[in-house]
């Protein structure tokens, strides 16, 4: 019933202001198909069937479709004319055609190409697929566009080196202003190490040949700058301290120098910044400090008390609805459609915590102009919206929710400078100048929670338990914690008496389980619940995957265990009030599931950093943290540009089995 409602309410609003477009009724004429009537019009196909979904199986003489009027179609209509085909042909695309061949062959644009086969803005064209070749009456000669194909990037040219030798070594010639750290770096070797093959040589000069490595990383050699510095490292530190030394975040540091996904050692040469990502001058952190200078939490920052800025926000929310599905007038397609379909009731969902947090904004004397599109899951319908509305005004895109439409969303606004908010997408996102990764990734919370070891682990008995696809995660955690001890794993079990023998009376247990096999948890959890009775455990993961939600798994064990693990966000407590929580209640009678939640944390969030900031990027340079419901957002600039939260909870089970936030 509460999806009903909220898709009534989406109606309503999509029917009356969301658009902001009138409509008009199309009788079909013998001989008119959905293309010719798309053309007529100037709008696409896909638009034709979204608003009449019975089209898809045919369309009959006399039969009326719903035809929306484009606003932006304000173009001379004489001018049109003169500019239209009198005709198409239709092409049957042969392997190895492209755009460019196709163009030459008729002589017409591949502009125009791509005008009446609306598709081919979004993606390449395919081997079988038919397309309409625009024929042209007596006009002016067209200029075709001899638009090349792309060629494949040449190789990055290399220092002048010879082929390697069976001694595992290369020579490498010096070039002006390279150092023994840039050098050792390229060749994935330790300053120690390039000394050694070359004892003879005490200043390096342009011309002099060095005996190197042979393991090559894959760029050219960099010389320093006053952007970036090398840096060796030294015995006893870690990732970890290194990222506070030089205020880095850990996977920036990473993208800086790939080796450290094999973990970080000794000796090795680290390009490291000397300026932070708006170009401000860091100052080293001593070594000594560097484990406190970041460790207390910073306090996150209401801006309810902050606004400045009380001008209207044009805010467009793009999710996947997929109301071409719908029928408006049948309440049990609609009942039908709902319970089948898990994307659109999280999109609706989502929507009802922004009408929430649009309600929440008001009352702070924010008002909201919200546009609301339907992206439905394709790449090719949100180049559709983009190219047939004005985001002239738009303040913020809030979606789509899928990696590949938000990231197309992102490319088509990014001439404009529209932020594009991605709400929901786990996914490593594309580094582009105007997209915000609002969820963390995967890796980042696998990271954090390793640093929460790494920091709080020097005087616990550390176990790690890892099954075989899990090994690259056990090799981060023996470098972060390299006391840490491990238990074999035989198929899918842990046996008791492995535990026992690694179990400490005297300190406390740390034990960290790294699977996705429901069989390898549950021996192991049901193992540790029983020697908890004598010894002090606690459990953690860096994954809490599906697995761990399985019935065979008992929430019993895992509340005795202290289990941890890392979220994006917190659970609320139902039994504390909160002003969202209640109004929602009242509303719908239900209480509010995490999407829901999101919705409302993360549009609030963006509307209440543009009414105190102005932008969202000034409050990424003036590192505002904000806490609401359950999401916490701290948004930090990529190293090659985008922006992504880094915000990343870590979670703890108590005995009780209430959830609360680790120390």
């Amino acid at each position: 019933m509460k999806y009903l409602i909220v898709l009534c309410l989406f109606f309503q609003v999509v029917t009356s202001t969301a658009y902001g477009q009138a409509y008009k009724y199309h009788t079909v004429s013998p001989g008119e198909t959905v293309f010719s009537i798309s053309q007529k019009y100037g709008i696409s196909e896909a638009a034709i069937y979204k608003y009449n979904p019975d089209a898809k199986n045919g369309i009959q003489i006399s039969s009326k479709l719903v035809i929306p009027v484009v606003e932006d179609n304000t173009v001379n209509n004489s001018a049109v004319a003169e500019n239209s085909p009198v005709s198409f042909t239709s092409h049957k695309v042969e392997k190895k055609e492209t755009l460019y061949s196709l163009s030459k062959q008729y002589n017409v644009d591949i502009e125009d190409i791509k005008k009446y086969n609306k598709q081919l803005y979004s993606k390449e064209l395919q081997k079988g697929e038919t397309v309409q070749i625009p024929v042209f009456g007596k006009a002016p000669f067209r200029n075709v566009k001899t638009e090349v194909p792309s060629q494949p990037k040449s190789e990055i040219t290399r220092s002048p080196a010879k082929t390697p030798q069976i001694s595992k070594t290369r020579e490498h010639i010096i070039i002006p202003k390279e150092t023994k750290y840039g050098i050792a770096r390229k060749y994935g070797m330790t300053v120690a190490e390039l000394e050694a093959l070359n004892p003879t040589v005490d200043v390096l000069q342009p011309g002099i040949m060095l005996k190197v490595g042979t393991n090559v990383l894959d760029e050219p050699v960099i010389i320093t700058d006053n952007a970036f510095e090398f840096y060796e490292v030294q015995p006893q530190e870690t990732l970890y301290s290194l990222t506070k030394r030089f205020q880095i975040e850990q996977d920036s540091l990473i993208a800086l120098n790939p080796a450290l996904k094999d973990g970080l050692k000794y000796g090795m040469v680290l390009k490291v910044p000397t300026k932070d990502a708006y170009g401000r001058e860091l100052k080293e952190v001593p070594a000594e400090k560097a484990e406190n200078a970041i460790t207390s939490k910073v306090q996150s920052l209401s801006l309810e008390n902050k606004i400045k800025d009380f001008k209207t926000k044009n805010i467009v929310l793009m999710l996947p609805y997929g109301l071409n599905k719908v029928r408006i007038d049948s309440t049990s397609n609609a009942g039908k459609v709902l319970e089948s379909d898990r994307v659109m009731r999280i999109s609706l969902d989502f929507y009802s915590g922004v009408l929430m947090a649009v309600k929440k904004a008001k009352d702070l004397g924010i008002s909201t102009n919200l546009k609301i599109y339907d992206s439905q899951q394709q790449t090719s319908s949100v180049s559709s919206i983009i190219n047939s509305n004005s985001f002239s005004n738009v303040d913020a895109v809030i979606g789509p929710l899928l990696q590949a439409t938000s990231e197309e969303a992102a490319q088509l606004l990014s001439n404009k400078n529209i932020p594009v908010i991605s709400p929901m997408t786990n996914r490593e996102l594309r580094s582009m100048s105007n997209l915000y990764q609002s969820m963390p990734t995967d890796d980042m919370l696998r990271d954090a929670m390793i640093s929460y070891l790494q920091k709080n682990s020097q005087d616990k008995n550390v176990i790690v338990i890892a099954d075989g696809a899990n090994t690259a995660t056990k090799s981060k955690l023996m470098n972060a914690m390299p006391n840490a001890r491990t238990v074999n794993v035989s198929g899918n079990n842990v046996t008791e008496s492995s535990l026992a023998s690694l179990m400490s009376t005297s300190r406390e247990n740390w034990v960290i389980l790294e699977s996705e096999s429901v069989a390898l948890l549950s021996t192991a959890t049901s193992a540790l619940f029983r020697q908890a009775r004598k010894n002090n455990i606690t459990l953690f993961t860096t994954n809490k995957n599906k697995s761990f939600e399985s019935d065979v798994l008992l929430n019993e064990h895992l509340g005795k265990l202290k289990f941890h693990y890392p979220s994006e966000y917190k659970e609320f407590d139902e039994n504390n009030s909160d002003s969202f929580i209640d109004a929602y209640k009242e509303k719908y009678g239900y209480l509010p599931n995490k999407y829901t939640t999101r919705g409302y944390d993360l549009t609030l969030d963006v509307l209440l950093r543009l009414g105190a900031m102005g932008t969202l990027e000034k409050s990424v340079q003036e590192n505002i943290i904000t806490e609401y419901v359950e999401n916490e957002f701290h948004y930090k600039k990529k190293a090659n540009g985008g922006f992504y939260n880094s915000a990343v909870y870590i979670m703890a089970l108590d005995e009780n089995l209430n959830l609360n936030v680790a120390n």
